[in-house]
């Protein structure tokens, strides 16, 4: 029987993918290890909260004893590494966080394996999520792939890209069994709404300001968060070790193109007149640093692996949309007094 920890499982993605790997694996002990920050909600896991496979642990990656004790109490077997700090704006105001919880946390969790694994690697795994940001900016052409050279620009970016070089540098000193995977920007349910999506459509829903940085012409490619899981369950069961594999929507927009078609669907489906919102569009200063384009290319992903998206971005953001004013509820809880002081410190409205 397999026992596979998943951290930051209570967060946007981790809910996926313990989600999907509950319900795909049921011989398998799934672990959810997460310390549930602004960002770590357990409501985005009920369905799932009773099944006899399923674990949960409170605890923090950056304490090694903690995670020691989560290793040997499940007799883990394969870890998917989703915990970190992930939105640039803070990154900016605070990169001591960010260091901390993504680079040191990243560490804790591979000397933790290294030594309760102890060189016995046969059907054991170190599964580390990273991001397309760790490549840089690209101008308007080319794509990144899985050779492309680090450059990070933001905070962030850095410290992920300092963990992904601890994980490869693990994996060439010990022999850990790694793999890495770089993925491009998700959307969907149960993102925490500090994200343009959720915001947006929030923001929409009330008739507050839409905060758009700069001109809105950067560019990002957009992947629907279930097709993410799915290539992390991919590449967690068929992956090469020692590989890195880029995850991407071959989806890219324009932040302002993509406000302008988020704005038609909320509006409609509020029964407004479509692009009534348009008025709330309102530019603000635009992000230090901010990196003008993000394009990934996955084709190596579906040549080797044989995944690709399922859903075209209108489908998926049209799914979004409604979970999200269908779940007014979910949203007043996790918008709190501390995130409102944040968000107007954030973006001066």
């Amino acid at each position: 029987m397999k026992s596979i920890l998943i951290t930051g499982g209570a967060g946007f993605i981790g809910s996926h993918v313990v989600r999907l790997f509950v319900n795909r694996y049921p011989d398998a002990t799934i672990v959810n290890i997460d310390s549930l920050t602004y960002a770590g909600n357990l409501e985005n896991l009920r369905d799932v909260a009773a099944r006899p496979n399923y674990r949960f642990v409170k605890a923090d990656i950056c304490d090694y004893a903690q995670v020691q004790r989560a290793l040997a109490d499940f007799a883990v077997t394969g870890i998917v590494h989703l915990a970190a700090e992930s939105h640039v704006d803070r990154s900016i105001t605070d990169p001591f966080v960010f260091a901390r919880t993504n680079v040191i946390g990243t560490l804790t969790l591979l000397q933790a394996a290294k030594e309760y694994w102890n060189g016995h690697y046969d059907g054991r795994l170190f599964y580390h999520v990273s991001t397309d940001e760790v490549y840089g900016s690209l101008d308007h052409g080319g794509f990144f792939t899985e050779t492309t050279p680090y450059d990070p620009k933001s905070p962030y970016s850095a410290s992920k890209a300092a963990s992904d070089h601890f994980v490869r540098a693990f994996h060439n000193t010990y022999k850990l069994p790694v793999v890495v995977s770089n993925c491009s920007n998700n959307y969907g349910p149960y993102q925490f709404p500090e994200k343009l999506i959720p915001l947006f459509i929030n923001n929409i829903r009330h008739n507050k300001p839409l905060p758009v940085y700069g001109r809105g012409e950067n560019v990002r490619d957009w992947l629907f968060v279930e097709d993410h899981a799915r290539a992390i369950d991919v590449i967690f069961h068929r992956g090469r070790i020692g590989d890195t594999y880029n995850i991407g929507g071959f989806n890219e927009w324009k932040n302002i193109d993509l406000i302008r078609v988020m704005i038609r669907v909320v509006d409609r489906l509020l029964g407004r007149p479509e692009g009534a919102s348009e008025k709330l569009i309102t530019y603000v200063t635009d992000r230090a640093g901010h990196d003008l384009r993000y394009a990934i290319d996955s084709t190596k992903l579906k040549t080797e692996l044989g995944w690709e998206p399922s859903l075209q971005f209108e489908e998926g953001l049209e799914k979004t949309v409604k979970w999200y004013l269908d779940n007014q509820a979910w949203l007043d809880g996790v918008t709190s007094g501390d995130y409102q002081k944040y968000y107007e410190q954030m973006y001066k409205i």
